[in-house]
Parts: C-alpha cells; sequence; structure tokens
C-alpha cells in the first residue's frame, strides 16, 4: 500500500535558505514531486556554508531531501520560458524572493495565475506582505532582535542571547506546510481555483511568543530575562550540582510540595514567602538560593533519581551528543541511515514527523542541476547550457 499522500502533486521549490526548503522537503516526504530550481553557479545559498562533508553542506543536506534540482537563472529568457512550462503542470510554488525581484521579474502571485489558474503560491518572507515589510529583508536572528524575543532570552544584565537553533525559520517553514496543505484541501472543492498563501517570520515570532504577550498586556510589563527561569513558575531554573546541572520544573502547588518533602525541606511548605506560587515567583532569588545550597553538595544521579522518584519533573543538561545516545532519543529512532537510501558516503538524516506516518521512501538530498536533462526532457527542451550564468542564459 502507498501512503504518499502527495504522489499526484507537483511542486516547484525556487527558495533558498531553511524556511522555504523545508516546506518543500515536508511535501516531498509526503510523496510529491518536488523540483528545486536554483540559481547558478553555486544553487541554494546554503550549499555554500559550513560544516561541509564530502555529501554536500550539513545545511543545505537537513532542508532538501527528496527533491529534483533544476539549475537555471529565472532572470533570463530561457529560464523564465522553462518555468512558465513548469508552472503550467505545477500545483504549488514556494519562493522566498528578496523584496523587489518578484514585481521586476514577473513573478507575483497573479503572474503564476495568468500561467495557470489553480496554481498555489506559497510566499515565505521575513516581514511580511504588507507595505512596510515586503520592503524589509532579513534573516531569523534579525527578526528574533526585532520581534522583541531577544529582549527576555538570555540572563538578567547581561548582552541580549538569540535563541540557537533556527526557531524562526523552522516554525515559519511549519505553518508554510500547514497554510499549502490547507490550500490543496480547498481546492479540491473548487478545482479550478488557486490561492496565494504567505507566511513571515515576523508572524511566527508574535505566535511563538503569544503567551508572553498576553500576558504582558494582562500584567502591563514586558517580560525580563530569566536565564532557564519561567515567568509563571518557581521553582522553575537550572541548579548546579557537585559534578553537572540539571533542569528541575516545579509547575503547581502540588509538585512544591512533594520537592520540599523529597529534599527534607518540609519547613519551606509553610514559610509565607514561599506557601503560595505568586508568593514564590516575588520571591524567586531567595528560594532559588536556599535550593541551590543544597544541590550543590549532591551528586546528579542520585540527585535526578530521588526527585524524579518522588513525582518531581527534572532532567540533566545534557551536550547534544549526550542527548543524542540518550536512551528515550535511541528510542525515537530519528536518524535515516544514508546506507538506507542508497547513499554512499552521505550524512544520516533527521527524519520528519510530517513523513514518519507514511511510506514514502526518503530520497537524498540532489546535486545541484542533477535532474536538468531529465526535467527539462519531459518538458520537450533541449539540453541548454548551463555555461552562461548571466542574463542571456539558463
Amino acid at each position: 500500500m502507498n501512503n504518499a499522500i502527495y504522489q499526484d502533486i507537483r511542486v516547484l521549490d525556487l527558495s533558498t535558505n531553511i524556511a522555504g526548503p523545508l516546506i518543500g522537503m515536508s511535501l516531498g516526504d509526503l510523496g510529491a514531486d518536488v523540483i528545486k530550481i536554483e540559481k547558478p553557479p553555486y544553487g541554494d545559498d546554503t550549499r555554500a556554508l559550513p560544516p561541509q562533508h564530502e555529501s554536500g553542506s550539513s545545511v543545505f543536506t537537513t532542508f532538501n531531501r527528496n527533491k529534483r534540482s533544476l539549475c537555471i537563472d529565472i532572470r533570463s529568457d530561457q529560464g523564465k520560458r522553462v518555468l512558465k512550462k513548469l508552472v503550467e503542470s505545477a500545483d504549488v510554488v514556494i519562493e522566498s524572493f528578496p523584496p523587489g525581484f518578484a514585481d521586476i521579474h514577473g513573478y507575483l502571485y497573479d503572474d503564476f495565475k495568468k500561467i495557470n489558474p489553480a496554481i498555489i503560491l506559497c510566499s515565505v518572507s521575513a516581514f511580511g506582505e504588507k507595505n512596510i515589510g515586503k520592503k524589509m529583508p532579513g534573516y531569523d536572528a534579525l527578526v528574533q532582535s526585532v520581534s522583541g524575543m531577544m529582549s527576555f532570552t538570555g540572563h538578567p544584565n547581561q548582552d541580549p542571547v538569540r535563541v540557537a537553533p533556527s526557531i524562526l525559520d523552522i516554525s515559519t517553514g511549519m505553518w508554510g506546510v500547514i497554510n499549502t496543505m490547507a490550500a490543496l484541501k480547498q481546492r479540491e472543492d473548487s478545482p479550478a481555483e488557486g490561492r496565494h498563501v504567505t507566511v513571515s517570520l515576523i508572524d511566527s515570532a508574535f505566535t511563538m511568543m503569544s503567551h508572553q504577550i498576553t500576558s504582558m498586556l494582562v500584567s502591563g510589563q514586558p517580560p525580563e530575562p530569566l536565564g532557564s527561569g519561567a515567568p509563571s513558575a518557581a521553582p522553575y531554573r537550572v541548579f548546579n550540582t557537585k559534578n553537572g546541572r540539571f533542569m528541575l520544573a516545579t509547575a503547581s502547588q502540588a509538585q512544591f510540595v512533594r520537592l520540599c518533602h523529597a529534599l527534607s525541606m518540609p519547613a519551606l511548605i509553610d514559610k509565607p514567602e514561599f506557601s503560595t506560587m505568586d508568593a514564590r515567583i516575588a520571591n524567586r532569588v531567595a528560594l532559588d538560593t536556599i535550593l541551590q545550597e543544597h544541590f550543590q553538595n549532591l551528586d546528579i544521579e542520585n540527585c535526578l533519581n530521588l526527585l524524579s522518584s518522588n513525582g518531581i519533573s527534572v532532567g540533566k543538561v545534557n551536550r547534544l551528543d549526550e542527548a543524542l545516545s540518550n536512551a528515550v532519543a535511541i528510542e525515537r529512532d530519528i536518524f535515516i541511515a544514508p546506507e538506507s537510501i542508497g547513499w554512499a558516503g552521505g550524512i544520516p538524516l533527521i527524519k520528519s514527523p510530517v513523513g514518519q506516518n507514511f511510506s514514502q521512501p526518503y530520497r537524498r538530498p540532489p546535486t545541484i542541476g542533477e535532474h536538468n536533462d531529465e526535467i527539462l526532457k519531459s518538458l520537450e527542451i533541449n539540453k541548454l547550457s548551463l555555461t552562461n550564468h548571466n542574463n542571456e542564459g539558463v
């Protein structure tokens, strides 16, 4: 049984970096024929990013499996003709053009719609498609800064810190997948009608901060950096033991009571400054200091065993290599072994939560222009020269 639900869908991925390519990859994981259109001579911008492996850039490899690569210059007349023929038979186009590019070269939604009225265009941007935002280029870290996210990430009285994973790129890609899937579903009822869906990193940032925003509207106070702490619970942070760090998360009164009994510190329960969650938050520094003085003399494994056996949420602060060797990570079976997809010399790929429940086989990320011949042949176009990378050639 073939569970590839999008096996009859063709996607043109004109995007670069992370958010747009993640949308294309996710649709490819679900069986779509995804043609990644890359600019000559170097292709997707992430192909040049370190670290590099014999199979390519780790960043490009992460977000571009299950695609075919067509290397053409879509600014040239010849490239535009090829793209037009592809759009005629496509279901979805994904783009993350820099400001002004679509207007100059005729790649707005209305332009695609004239070629294929049923086309779905998914546009990815940093600051949105409206008058101000469409003129503003940006990357994940920049949007973290502008959105306010960086202002309360890190430790008090220190420089702002970016969230290390590209959470805005990746979350924007996820919203793009959801919106595109919704548009495909809607088109089932109106097969001749397409749709322009838009996603932006700035919207993703505000969505990721939704409860901080509502809390600020209620309290009138913008959030402040708390390191590993949380504004709505205490004790809730990283503590040091004599041989390691762990995260302690107590988010209810019952958990705090269990914590105090487990540590043989029941007197803390009835102290006015710690007796309620509001009181503990107001006096978090004093409470954290008491607990840290206790934990610093304990062995981390003994500490974790003691607390977890009493129903307290705790976990060691692992390095990434330690986390991947953790029993629960192994149980999740997150890697695609390169040999399982016939990719000699390749690196392990991370499975997508989108595609894990379907039987579509994974295929390795393409080399640049790897599928030019077969794609152009399918369009009944003679092989085009890739040596001219100016506006005259493809």
